[in-house]
């Protein structure tokens, strides 16, 4: 008797874990994201100063300072995303060529930043179409990762035919590696970018999709480059 109340307290117990541990891991998680961005730009580091820095004429308290500043960044956010509906997109592009493209290395980094950005807008319609999420399944039947196929063209390298594929790094995927896998080991993920990029960044809680959903597969190998 006393067994069965300690296993129905037991279960209700979980019962109660069970439905609170979603909320449980959301703030875990929503808390270890504020403090990535506090670190990141958060008043002590050399951003936030820069924040601080613009509200400083408006206000002398270092907190309040860091407030106003993040406040006028915001706004200038907007305004710059007002101009661009207006149509001032190329104009801001082309100045972007003559300033950042023009500095080595970090050219680079900003053209690589550009091109994960672009997946996130769904006006960039040619970086979502250019981009398709893939399973790499390493040794043919082994290992299985999520990745993205820039590029659908098959390139040789010693003989065989493989797919350049980009694995992003969670949970920010913005960063990874480049790799060069054989064709028969890459198949479609049969999901979108927004399911992709939400995957990674909640690193692994949010499951790929179990029913295959209806979306563009891999093109088909094109003839190898000679």
């Amino acid at each position: 008797m006393l067994k069965k109340g300690f296993n129905s307290l037991l279960t209700t117990w979980l019962t109660g874990l069970l439905v609170l541990l979603p909320l449980t891991l959301t703030l875990i998680l929503s808390a270890w994201l504020f403090g990535l961005i506090n670190s990141l730009v958060g008043p002590a580091t050399p951003i936030g100063r820069m924040f601080a820095a613009l509200g400083q004429p408006f206000a002398h308290s270092p907190s309040l300072s860091y407030l106003l500043g993040t406040l006028i960044l915001l706004a200038a956010i907007y305004a710059v995303g007002l101009a661009v509906q207006l149509g001032l997109r190329r104009p801001l592009r082309r100045v972007t060529d003559l300033t950042l493209r023009r500095i080595p290395v970090f050219n680079k980094l900003y053209t690589l930043a550009e091109r994960f950005v672009a997946l996130l807008d769904k006006r960039e319609g040619v970086g979502i179409e250019a981009m398709s999420p893939v399973w790499c399944f390493f040794g043919g039947q082994g290992a299985a990762v999520l990745a993205l196929l820039p590029n659908p063209e098959p390139v040789e390298i010693d003989g065989r035919a493989y797919f350049a594929v980009l694995v992003p790094t969670a949970p920010i995927p913005v960063g990874g590696g480049l790799l060069y896998v054989p064709c028969d080991w890459v198949k479609p993920a049969n999901m979108g970018i927004e399911a992709f990029t939400s995957i990674y960044v909640s690193m692994g809680i949010t499951p790929p999709a179990v029913a295959p959903v209806k979306e563009a597969a891999v093109p088909e190998q094109a003839p190898l480059r000679e």
